[in-house]
């Protein structure tokens, strides 16, 4: 297999938004990209090109937000070599590893299922963000995601749409929704093509969707979104949880991450093409938080008298907060009241973002209070 995959091909690309029911904010961003010349007969270098050449494409776009891009199961199932090559792609886009998300797909059957797991995690321990694709109708048995403990759950496309009309494969959906919300990871609808679809797959649980009812095919960063609103709220049963309610990381979302480095110049790029980022995370080299830029008060001390020309060329930092940190394994009732105790007397911080961390305290997410106020007094 060729190792040159950072001399890809002109592209066609195509990009899909992620987008949040809970906010109607986009959160990342799915890319696909088809080299103009013709791809490798090999199937495993034809998926590691493809994959790269679409994290290029979302990379010449300029966009910060997480990108999303494709690969088969049966290449990661290649090994070292393979994971190396793609790794190498990957990091010559100019992102970092917990920017990506990886999703595999195609199936695993059994004797796919050892080295897929063993590969993603060990893209997992990369900092990649790892997906798995088509739940609910390619051979994936229900362990595989507690083996795996995927960031993200993408259900497969037609279940998503028929489960609006259909008993059964709405209570699938229900079921595998509840599955995520308690091994920590997002659930995703993809290929909504009704408002229908999307009303219905938020009333299942799901918070995070794609589709054509959401944006056109020519979609690309930047652009808006449309996001289906019910004509009433509907009344919900209670849902099956235990005494302590639903942990924080089902209410996590992907977070806006920059280098601590960053300029204000650089951050504000970024606030001003994504409009639904409510801030930015500044991470040091191991992705562990060192401050939050709030969206509000950041663009208010730049728009004021000298602002851009005293703060633009110089650190981000100095226009951001220390981060309000939570564990991805507290109650959300737990996290609500972290915010209240961790605003101190500054009262225009009550609403700010709270940042999420795993297990060795890097940033998995950001949640927003209000989304926890909404989950825990509905």
């Amino acid at each position: 297999m060729s190792a040159a995959v950072d001399a890809l091909v002109p592209a066609r690309a195509a990009f899909r938004p992620v987008v949040d029911l809970g906010t109607g904010a986009v959160v990342a961003v799915e890319a696909h990209a088809v080299p103009l010349d013709p791809l490798p007969a090999d199937p495993v270098t034809r998926d590691v090109r493809a994959a790269v050449g679409a994290a290029h494409a979302a990379a010449d776009l300029g966009t910060r937000l997480p990108v999303q891009v494709g690969v088969r199961a049966e290449t990661l199932a290649q090994g070292d070599p393979v994971l190396a090559e793609l790794h190498h792609g990957l990091t010559a886009t100019g992102r970092r590893p917990h920017e990506v998300i990886l999703s595999a797909g195609g199936g695993f059957p059994p004797a796919l299922r050892p080295p897929v797991t063993a590969a993603l995690h060990g893209l997992r321990r990369a900092g990649y963000l790892v997906a798995l694709d088509g739940i609910g109708a390619v051979h994936a048995p229900l362990d595989l995601l507690v083996d795996v403990v995927p960031y993200l759950v993408r259900l497969d496309g037609e279940l998503a749409r028929r489960a609006g009309s259909d008993p059964r494969r709405a209570a699938l959906v229900t079921a595998v929704a509840e599955l995520a919300g308690r091994i920590g990871a997002h659930l995703l609808a993809p290929g909504l093509t009704a408002e229908e679809h999307v009303l219905r797959a938020r009333d299942l649980g799901v918070r995070l969707v794609q589709g054509t009812a959401l944006a056109p095919p020519e979609w690309r960063p930047g652009m808006p979104v449309t996001v289906p609103v019910a004509a009433r709220e509907e009344p919900r049963g209670p849902r099956p949880e235990t005494t302590l309610g639903p942990r924080v990381s089902e209410f996590t979302l992907p977070a806006v991450t920059m280098p601590d480095t960053a300029t204000a110049d650089e951050v504000l790029s970024v606030l001003t093409a994504e409009e639904g980022v409510s801030g930015v995370v500044l991470v040091d080299a191991r992705r562990r938080p060192v401050a939050t830029v709030d969206r509000g008060r950041f663009l208010l001390r730049l728009s004021g008298a000298y602002g851009h020309a005293l703060h633009a060329h110089k650190p981000a930092t100095r226009l951001a907060d220390p981060p309000r940190t939570v564990p991805h394994t507290v109650p959300a009732i737990a996290a609500l009241r972290a915010a209240g105790s961790s605003a101190g007397g500054e009262g225009d911080r009550v609403y700010d973002d709270l940042v999420v961390t795993d297990e060795v305290g890097r940033c998995a997410g950001i949640v927003r209070v209000a989304d926890l106020i909404r989950g825990l007094t509905r």
